[in-house]
């Protein structure tokens, strides 16, 4: 599993399929990443569990495909 501590503010998140799903704001609490909202379709902040990253380097590698992360991350504004 990923540390949260390897995951810094602005890093760009892709998905599995190589997808931009967005920019690292920060982490929210231990367990989940949070999203910028600027970075986003519909202006709000997303977060998604980091037990979703498969692995870190100059980017956040996520184990599942764009679409199905914008169809299980939660929103909030």
């Amino acid at each position: 599993m990923v540390a949260a501590s390897e995951i810094r503010e602005h890093m760009e998140v892709r998905a599995a399929d190589g997808g931009h799903v967005g920019t690292v704001d920060h982490m929210e609490g231990e367990s989940r990443i949070k999203l910028t909202k600027s970075d986003s379709t519909d202006g709000q902040h997303h977060l998604i569990p980091l037990d979703w990253v498969d692995h870190v380097d100059a980017h956040v590698h996520l184990n599942k495909d764009a679409e199905e992360v914008e169809r299980q991350w939660s929103s909030m504004n």
